[in-house]
């Protein structure tokens, strides 16, 4: 299947096809740390690291339910927060540690020009993908707005259907949550209907949901593809083990491959070696002016 991407054109000015599956890079070499050892969520509860990360995640899949999503929807989607630019927020992120990853332990606005700049690096003529990966975290400014971390961080899933097995700690960890308990919520299709695509799922809620709401609200002319990115980096159920697919259509099938180039760039570029931000601010406020200029409403 060849995709066409009306915002990627030659200097001509004429639209170029692209099948997205060729930008997938298995050779690449991304980090010392083996690739086998990222996202190890061994229980171990001497380990201070794991267990923390454990903790989030058994809150997160005992609170996430139908009812508190769309609690939050409609809390958050009123963008009347507060304003800031995307720079401005990103300084936010100085401050945040995500308490749900087992693979590094630094703030996140380092891990967001790590992943930018290595894109910026492998595919030099999509400034849209190098933008996508500076912002793609940047709803996690969530957990600096009175949000406990386990309703920011971390994997998503689908609420209002039953849960699967590929979510990080298994079924098991949901035995807690009220809608482990009813028959629809617990039902394979639950509140859906088969293949009817994941823009009508709900997702639980999070620093994914939130940014793509966030840019949809504020305008961005980032393409369609980049906000699938945002939505779903965190689907890891989906993008990596294939679940769900009965909830999927066949937008969601051309995005996951979009999902799946991306994905290498969020997880393994994760290390202790820090961008020069303050050098790199420039290039990236030009492609802001592009695609999301000036305060947004969050």
């Amino acid at each position: 299947m060849r995709v066409l991407l009306d915002f990627i054109t030659d200097e001509d000015g004429k639209v170029r096809y692209i099948d997205p599956s060729e930008l997938l890079r298995p050779e690449v070499e991304f980090s010392a740390k083996p690739i086998e050892t990222f996202r190890d969520y061994t229980v171990n509860d001497e380990d201070p690291l794991r267990a923390r990360v454990r903790k989030i995640y058994y809150d997160m899949h005992t609170n996430q339910t139908v009812e508190f999503v769309r609690e939050k929807m409609s809390f958050w989607c009123q963008f009347n927060h507060f304003k800031a630019t995307i720079l401005e927020a990103l300084e936010l992120l100085n401050s945040l540690v995500d308490e749900s990853d087992p693979d590094v332990d630094i703030p996140n606005i380092v891990h967001a020009f790590q992943t930018a700049e290595r894109l910026r690096m492998d595919y030099p003529q999509y400034d849209w993908l190098h933008l996508t990966g500076l912002i793609h975290d940047l709803g996690k400014v969530l957990a600096l707005q009175r949000e406990p971390q386990w309703a920011v961080v971390g994997d998503t899933f689908p609420v209002g259907c039953a849960y699967s097995e590929d979510i990080v700690y298994g079924v098991k960890s949901f035995k807690d949550n009220p809608d482990s308990r009813s028959s629809i919520y617990s039902s394979k299709l639950g509140i859906y209907e088969r293949h009817c695509g994941l823009s009508n799922v709900l997702m639980s809620w999070g620093h994914d949901e939130y940014m793509y709401q966030v840019l949809r609200n504020n305008g961005t002319t980032l393409p369609k593809e980049a906000l699938a990115i945002i939505r779903f980096h965190s689907f890891y159920p989906w993008h990596t083990n294939d679940a769900y697919e009965h909830l999927c259509n066949d937008e969601d099938i051309r995005n996951r491959t979009w999902v799946k180039i991306f994905n290498k760039y969020d997880l393994y570029t994760k290390s202790a070696q820090i961008p020069d931000i303050e050098n790199l601010k420039p290039y990236y406020q030009n492609l802001i002016d592009k695609y999301i200029p000036g305060e947004l409403k969050w």
